[in-house]
């Protein structure tokens, strides 16, 4: 019988609705608590998904919860976690789990002598359809993956997110917000980074607030929203990545990836599914059907349309690696050097020079078709 832990989430923002949804889908979680600084948020979660709220202090002392979902803004999810952790709580956090590489081996020394797990997203690598490239690459579809190109490029959250302020501050801009979506599928695809060049800049020292009551209002702007960088990894293979909130149109593919008998062409890293599409010595990229994975099923409705959505898997595979002892995907230690990879990014813009990665990671391991279907209720 499939051990089922107790999930409290702290922080009922705007991602949270999403966690509230799909946790219930998979068969070793059970919600059992929310939280939030300010109470009206997370009673408002309670009312809607009828799973009780509480402060956070008594959510941390509360024995039915196993393992805290932490989903508040970036600058607090170090501070968020070391409490939960303190207090016996494993822990899984949404991106970026912490901001600096001392956070994250703060996080791992409490973890470590505790018997605790830390886990984060984004676990969207981990769909049907980006399992499915990495079949093909594992399985020597396009040969060796040698170069390729990640872009994810566009105007700023300020028109649609109602409190966009965290996105432009510390801890914020697209590398830090999205970047890990696409360092996290390249690690998966190709392996650890094991050196980074980057340039950067910003369009707008400032910017206006679209939606919501705050409409009209200005945000100040404190980190770089354009950013091209190159990673270049262990194996060698070298890909260029630029990350932008100052594009308001553009024709670039999410994510190409070159290998030495072929291309695959990868869908948006930020979704679980997407069109696959491959080009051998004929040179022509053709859409290959992707295999019957649960995780490409569309189960969610955005507001563009139905998509595949499974947030919360790798929370799952991590519950379950406390249960069987084995290794989780979305570790500790891949998360890690996902932010070592990003902040390096940054640091090398700022610095002018290429930075060596100091942090290291093996691939995680691929998430089968009865895998994951065993993670499913």
């Amino acid at each position: 019988m499939t051990k089922e832990y107790g999930v409290g989430i702290i922080g009922c923002g705007n991602i949270s609705g999403a966690y509230f949804k799909l946790i219930p889908m998979f068969r070793n979680l059970k919600l059992v608590s929310c939280a939030d600084i300010n109470p009206a948020a997370s009673k408002a979660r309670s009312e809607e998904f009828g799973v009780p709220a509480q402060d956070i202090d008594a959510l941390l002392a509360n024995p039915a919860v196993d393992v805290v979902v932490n989903l508040t803004v970036p600058e607090a999810h170090y501070p968020v976690s070391r409490k939960a952790l303190e207090a016996g709580k494993h822990v899984y956090s949404e991106k970026p789990f912490v901001l600096s590489l001392e956070q994250g081996e703060d996080l791992r020394r409490i973890a470590d002598a505790s018997g605790l797990k830390v886990g984060s997203a984004p676990d969207t690598y981990l769909g049907g359809s980006h399992q499915f490239v990495r079949h093909l690459i594992d399985s020597g579809k396009v040969g060796t993956i040698m170069s390729g190109t990640a872009h994810v490029l566009g105007p700023g959250m300020e028109s649609w997110h109602p409190n966009p302020d965290f996105f432009f501050a510390p801890g914020g801009g697209p590398i830090l917000d999205m970047g890990p979506y696409y360092v996290n599928n390249l690690v998966n695809l190709v392996g650890p980074v094991r050196r980074v060049v980057a340039l950067a800049n910003k369009a707008h020292e400032e910017r206006t607030i679209g939606n919501g009551p705050r409409l009209g209002e200005k945000v100040p702007v404190a980190v770089a929203t354009n950013i091209h960088a190159i990673l270049e990894f262990a194996s060698g293979a070298q890909v260029s990545l630029m990350s932008s909130w100052d594009v308001w149109a553009h024709r670039h593919q999410n994510m190409e990836l070159y290998g030495t008998d072929g291309a695959v062409f990868v869908p948006d890293p930020n979704f679980f599914g997407g069109k696959v599409e491959v080009a051998g010595s004929d040179r022509e990229p053709k859409e290959v059907e992707v295999w019957d994975h649960p995780l490409s099923a569309h189960n969610y409705e955005f507001e563009w349309g139905t998509q595949a959505n499974y947030r919360g898997i790798g929370l799952a595979d991590m519950m379950d690696a406390v249960t069987t002892g084995r290794d989780y995907r979305c570790s500790l230690d891949r998360s890690l050097h996902t932010i070592d990879v990003l902040t390096a990014i940054l640091r090398s813009a700022d610095e002018g020079r290429a930075i060596d990665i100091v942090t290291t990671c093996t691939q995680p391991e691929a998430l089968g078709i009865e895998e994951a279907r065993g993670l499913l209720r």
